[in-house]
């Protein structure tokens, strides 16, 4: 299990979502695609944020009318990437509480996305 590399056991058909869209259609598309979190892509596929079922849920107020990039966590944002060992991203999550952990190339581009449901299978 120590040589496990990302790349074999990551979702590489991810739902993503873009910053300028509104917060409604993310709601909508974790409903329809029965996913907890969106990972926030710019048009060429790099990676600016995460979008999460949480963040749209605390602020308890009509926040449909917001863009994504208004509640996305965009700062410090933890990534792993192709060559990242299975036991880095079950360490990741166990110090940070982070359940979804995005996957880029060398550009910030997202390719993949590890969760802790992936890794229980």
């Amino acid at each position: 299990m120590s040589d496990v590399k990302i790349k074999n056991v990551m979702i590489k058909n991810v739902f993503t979502i873009g910053p300028e869209e509104k917060i409604a259609l993310a709601r909508l598309k974790m409903l329809r695609y029965g996913v907890g979190a969106l990972p926030v892509v710019k048009e060429d596929n790099t990676l600016v944020g995460m979008l999460t079922l949480r963040d749209i849920s605390l602020p308890g107020m009509n926040i449909g009318n917001l863009h994504v990039k208004d509640l996305m966590t965009k700062n410090n944002l933890i990534t792993g990437t192709e060559s990242t060992k299975l036991v880095e991203i079950i360490d990741m999550m166990s110090k940070t509480g982070i359940q979804r952990i995005p996957i880029v190339d060398a550009d910030g581009k997202l390719i993949g996305l590890m969760t802790q449901s992936v890794l229980i299978r």
